[in-house]
């Protein structure tokens, strides 16, 4: 079994809530839009990390990290890019990426909305896990935290973590 903290658009902001919550994980993924590389550095040591790149993030997190990755896990291939839509209506290639790749969880982030979604045309299971940043429209800043085991997620919590904008 591996737990993951997914994350996504921090764009360039990172507190003690978030990295409270990413210290029991295996693993911390960020599904993009990370702004300032000192997000990346403030991550608890010790953990795999899968990080890849969204629209807002600059030539250095660029030469550093991809814009899309695909990966096996616990016997689940996972496919995480940053601007990926929702299902059914996905964003442009993302669904013949997905129809070709096969993967059986899909990682995106960009909308900052959190959503879980199964795909039952794709046979696949949409994750987005919001913003943990301050910039952007969203009211209440999110992650998810979740376990892979043998092929299957389990254990999915969807973790508030306070209005964008509010004070500590």
């Amino acid at each position: 079994m591996v737990k993951v903290g997914l994350i996504s658009d921090s764009h360039s902001y990172i507190d003690e809530i978030v990295l409270k919550h990413l210290q029991a994980v295996d693993e911390v993924w960020h599904a993009g839009d990370i702004g300032d590389l000192g997000v990346i550095e403030a991550l608890p040591s010790g953990k795999i990390l899968r990080i890849i790149t969204g629209n807002i993030d600059d030539q250095a997190a660029q030469d550093r990290f991809p814009e899309t990755l695909i990966f096996d896990l616990e016997d689940m291939k996972v496919l995480m890019t940053h601007i990926g839509g929702k299902p059914p209506k996905y964003a442009k290639g993302i669904k013949s990426l997905l129809k070709k790749e096969k993967p059986q969880l899909f990682v995106c982030g960009h909308s900052h909305i959190c959503k879980v979604e199964y795909d039952r045309e794709l046979n696949c299971l949409y994750m987005n896990p919001g913003a943990i940043g301050q910039h952007g429209f969203h009211v209440m800043r999110t992650l998810l935290l979740f376990e892979i085991e043998k092929g299957e997620i389990q254990g999915l919590r969807v973790v508030e973590l306070g209005k964008r904008g509010r004070l500590k």
